[in-house]
């Protein structure tokens, strides 16, 4: 029987949202896994008389995903400031980087739409920052079988045909693969790490962060921050550690007399990562709306901010948010 293209179209679709998280977490990058998709669909429909059913169409997808990803060398490691130089505060004007391959956030309005049978994976520390830059210290076949056996919960046989390998290297690359990761993971992460939505006190804390910020209360959102909280802006290289820095450069960003100023912000609560995330909204002086400015993405410790990742994504629509905010 002859496979239409819109038939086998309908048969792949159904594994966008679930293949799009995977070749996430092997990239560490929105963008590359969104290509990464296509590019499986697109080997797919071309190896369709190969498939003989002796997996599930599934795991055949998974594979071929997998692949596509390992075989993509032009893709380099993604980073995040605090990973390339030690924390400093600039010198002069503050200059992007565009051509480092910063880390992307990955919006919970898509995890939401996964379809994977294990979808409770990605609601449990598998998906949040921490993990992402962890695993990117794996090479790439070790990231595969971590992510599949650990994340996934495929066994070492399905994971050694997935991956034309032996189920003897697929547990010698999972016993080399976990101490690596465990080093590059935060201390006290299962203490932190998020299990679903944000708490009624995460929630009220992040409150609190927006009411501060808006009006311009750099003290008050110091107080909010842990004493050696971490601040990384990509894509600017240089990154901030400790409260006091913190402090300054909210200072910086809030007055109109810094030289970081941009003009007044609103916020909206959201979630990347499972992680609780703020939507920032920008008002340059001069217009009359706010307009998408970027994500906030934190993480919060012992009822204070541990850590704040934000990053220059504007692309709200797709995360349900407005494309600019009235200024009454």
């Amino acid at each position: 029987m002859t496979v239409t293209e819109e038939d086998f179209a309908e048969q792949t679709e159904r594994y966008r949202y679930e293949l799009r998280v995977h070749c996430y977490r092997m990239l560490g990058s929105y963008d590359d896994a969104e290509d990464l998709v296509q590019e499986t669909f697109l080997r797919a429909w071309r190896k369709r008389a190969d498939f003989e059913g002796r997996s599930s169409f599934r795991a055949w997808l998974y594979k071929i995903a997998t692949n596509a990803c390992i075989d993509d060398v032009r893709r380099p490691q993604r980073v995040l400031p605090h990973q390339l130089e030690p924390s400093s505060w600039p010198t002069g004007e503050a200059v992007a980087r565009d051509d480092l391959p910063w880390l992307q956030p990955f919006p919970d309005i898509l995890l939401d739409r996964s379809q994977e049978p294990d979808a409770a994976a990605v609601r449990r520390e598998t998906i949040e920052l921490a993990f992402l830059i962890a695993i990117q210290h794996l090479p790439a076949r070790q990231r595969a079988v971590l992510i599949f056996r650990d994340v996934l919960g495929w066994s070492a046989k399905e994971t050694a045909d997935l991956l034309d390998s032996s189920v003897a290297s697929v547990n010698s690359a999972l016993q080399r693969a976990r101490p690596v990761l465990r080093e590059h993971l935060p201390a006290r992460r299962t203490e932190w790490a998020p299990v679903g939505d944000p708490s009624a006190a995460e929630q009220a804390l992040l409150a609190k962060y927006m009411d501060a910020f808006e009006r311009a209360d750099p003290s008050g959102l110091a107080a909010l921050m842990h004493e050696d909280i971490r601040i990384t802006m990509p894509p600017y290289p240089f990154w901030f550690s400790g409260r006091a820095d913190a402090e300054r450069i909210m200072a910086a960003n809030l007055s109109v007399d810094g030289l970081a100023y941009r003009g007044d912000f609103r916020y909206r609560v959201v979630g990347f990562n499972r992680q609780p995330a703020l939507a920032s909204y920008l008002r340059v002086p001069g217009d009359t709306v706010f307009r998408p400015f970027g994500v906030g993405v934190f993480r919060i410790e012992d009822g204070l901010i541990a850590e704040m990742t934000a990053f220059e994504v504007t692309d709200f629509p797709l995360y349900g948010l407005p494309d600019h905010l009235a200024s009454a």
